[in-house]
């Protein structure tokens, strides 16, 4: 499996993540062998957030790193072996949103609990609080850091301006910011294509001015949420009448690199020179397995933007 900077970190991560958000209905057993189906895959990397779980029967929130931990129980020598990520910032009751310190530095307390682990590797800001203090978020970063509960820090959903406001008192690296990214929802790469062009829904510009360019500018690690989502829960664009040019193409490559299309819609999200990881949402062990074998496909150019054409998009 191919991998990628982690910021501007030393470390070197795999472009395939295994999201946690949907394992609150899996068995201890199911939960093992997801784990360990991303492993034999070449993925180290498992991608959780304290809001995941809420809405089970009887769980609530930190529900699913729950669950996480208690299947897993992992020992000090495979902990270290992988990358744990965690986020805070959304309140489920009433919704809303909190980057106090005192809500950053009890959700990232919860969550090492809950994970049965002694660290995080990663901890992100889940969605953007409109009330955010700089302030706060850096003391709480500095709190997290220094008893060493949190190793790296980033941002989920963020535009370029509003992490410019968090460094403002922030000293860590935002190592990463994940986005919502497929080949159909693909606004943060199709509006430069369609930049100063009249007409064309592709360019007008939602996130804040160029998030994937600032991203690389700042050395900052896109992760694509819903890689084969249609839109914002929309369902998934394979075998959906919407999409039937994209379908086609994405069968077509399929056959050439003798995977399966959910490959080469992971190989087109990786082949970007961004450097973007792919965090999945399957339950499913044989679904990451042919997810991750998308890893290290070399799309061509051509391959590329036919896929974003056969999306629907823009390439003028």
């Amino acid at each position: 499996m191919r991998t990628v900077p982690l910021g501007t970190t030393t470390i070197h991560v795999p472009n395939v993540v295994a999201g946690m958000m949907r394992i609150s209905d899996n068995s201890d057993q199911q939960i093992r062998d997801l784990y360990t189906a991303a492993r034999e895959a070449g993925i180290t990397y498992f991608d959780h957030a304290d809001l995941y779980g809420f809405k089970h029967p009887g769980g609530g929130v930190h529900y699913c790193e729950e669950r996480f931990g208690a299947a897993l129980d992992l020992p000090s020598s495979e902990r270290e072996q992988i990358t744990l990520q965690t986020k805070t910032g959304i309140i489920d009751e009433p919704w809303g949103y909190d980057q106090s310190y005192e809500h950053i530095v009890s959700a990232a307390e919860a969550s090492l609990k809950a994970l049965k682990t002694d660290y995080i590797d990663v901890l992100l800001l889940h969605r953007p609080d409109a009330l955010v203090e700089p302030e706060e978020v850096a003391r709480a970063f500095d709190h997290l850091e220094s008893t060493g509960k949190v190793r790296s820090f980033g941002v989920s959903n963020h535009t370029p301006r509003q992490i410019d406001l968090l460094k403002t008192a922030v000293t860590q690296p935002i190592v990463a910011n994940q986005v919502q990214l497929s080949v159909t929802h693909s606004t943060i790469v199709a509006q430069g294509l369609s930049s100063n062009m009249t007409g064309f829904d592709d360019s007008i510009t939602r996130d804040g001015g160029g998030v994937v360019d600032y991203a690389r500018i700042n050395k900052i690690t896109l992760q694509a949420w819903s890689p084969f989502q249609k839109a914002f829960q929309d369902g998934v664009f394979f075998d959906s009448p919407d999409y039937p040019e994209l379908n086609e193409e994405l069968n077509r490559l399929a056959a050439k690199y003798a995977v399966t299309p959910t490959a080469i819609a992971v190989a087109w999200i990786t082949r970007h020179p961004a450097g973007i990881q792919v965090v999945l949402g399957t339950t499913t062990p044989q679904r990451v397995t042919d997810a991750a074998a998308g890893s290290d496909i070399p799309l061509t150019r051509s391959e590329w933007y036919g896929l974003m054409r056969a999306a629907g998009h823009n390439v003028p």
